[in-house]
């Protein structure tokens, strides 16, 4: 859809107005063909396997690089970015082993429902001025936010391969806007890491093979989320209490000094998400794990997946006291709880005990991977277990 170069400047200061009206910190635009990279770095990325079990990203290649294979009527993207800085350094619970540590973004509502209703207001607003068509995607569609943000300006893909920006640093959540009005886009943001390399460094499993490539299989936040199956054995303790997903690479970002405290009251930590006890999230079944994360991202891995996690936190604990409500979980009906919790008590019992549970339980489980905890898990000689 053509656009005059009048409408085209009055559409854009409504597009300005309403992105901030709805509480939006940034907003940029660019076109469909400005990332001509991207098709190429990520049929790399999972041509090496770097993908994981994330199987729906091979099967989105083409669209998912390509914005018109996504929609060939598009003319112009607009990228909108809200900021979840936190008011706080997240890393400081890491060393509280008796709580969960919760990545920042997931301490309060999922974002998808706090951004896409007012993306599709703003949408509106722009058919009702310009007509034409427009989609709207928060991360619900194989469009490469990250790479598009860049090249509308609103920051750069930092070394963590996430969007880094010298106003809000690496805390930043990205929609976009596809619209057949054809805008005048803004100019592409340079890489600013230099030689700083904190992120990388920063990193607990060495997820990052090279600056700007990710291993997704090493990353926390794929093994606490994506990962339905058990946590790999080599990256366990390394984990520590981090029970989903893992902030340490975007929070040493040095560019996070010029980072606001996120002004979106909806995105602030909810109290009992900063710093939850370990203790208490053991306890949850199912229909309590619902009820407690009712309208958080945590919601969507499930129970099981979750209760995984913070088994895995409990045997990192080395608090003797959480011992009771692991045990509990050995009889859970999910084997994947029951290979979580064998791992975490053989981590904070005696040797005798476990010893003699490994025994019964390797003649009463009835799967085959949980029986494999049994016998891979021993206790830690230099430990409390001797």
């Amino acid at each position: 859809m053509r656009t005059s170069t009048s409408d085209a400047a009055k559409l854009r200061a409504l597009i300005d107005a309403e992105a901030h009206r709805a509480g939006f910190d940034a907003v940029a635009v660019t076109t469909p063909d400005a990332i001509p990279l991207a098709p190429a770095r990520l049929a790399e990325f999972v041509a090496d396997g770097f993908h994981g079990s994330m199987d729906w990203i091979a099967e989105t290649l083409q669209r998912r690089g390509e914005p018109t294979a996504l929609w060939p009527q598009v003319r112009s993207i607009i990228v909108l970015a809200m900021n979840y800085g936190p008011d706080h350094d997240p890393r400081g619970v890491l060393v509280k082993r008796d709580r969960g540590a919760i990545s920042v973004y997931a301490q309060n509502r999922d974002y998808h429902d706090v951004m896409k209703g007012r993306l599709k207001e703003i949408a509106g607003k722009i058919v009702a001025r310009a007509g034409g068509d427009v989609k709207v995607f928060v991360d619900t569609a194989p469009v490469m936010e990250k790479p598009l943000a860049e090249a509308a300006g609103l920051g750069w893909q930092g070394k963590h391969t996430n969007l880094v920006s010298r106003e809000h640093g690496s805390w930043l959540f990205l929609g976009t806007i596809f619209t057949t009005a054809e805008l005048v886009p803004d100019r592409a943001e340079i890489d600013h890491c230099g030689s700083c390399r904190a992120c990388l460094d920063a990193c607990p499993t060495d997820a990052f093979p090279a600056p700007y490539r990710l291993d997704a299989r090493r990353c926390i936040s794929y093994l606490t989320i994506e990962n339905k199956g058990p946590i790999p054995y080599e990256f366990r303790e390394k984990i520590g209490n981090r029970i989903y997903g893992c902030d340490d690479c975007l929070a040493a970002c040095p560019w996070n000094k010029f980072a606001r405290v996120a002004s979106e009251a909806k995105l602030a930590a909810r109290d009992d998400l900063r710093e939850p006890r370990l203790a208490d999230l053991l306890q949850l079944d199912d229909t309590a794990f619902r009820a407690f994360f009712s309208g958080s991202p945590i919601k969507r891995i499930g129970r099981d997946r979750f209760v995984r996690n913070v088994l895995i936190a409990a045997g990192n604990s080395g608090d003797a006291s959480l011992a009771g409500a692991v045990r509990v979980l050995l009889d859970d009906a999910s084997p994947l709880v029951r290979g979580a919790a064998i791992w975490a008590l053989a981590r904070l019992v005696p040797k005798a005990e476990y010893s003699q549970r490994a025994a019964t339980g390797l003649k009463t489980e009835g799967d085959g991977a949980v029986r494999d905890e049994w016998r891979l898990a021993r206790p830690d000689p230099t430990g409390a277990h001797a």
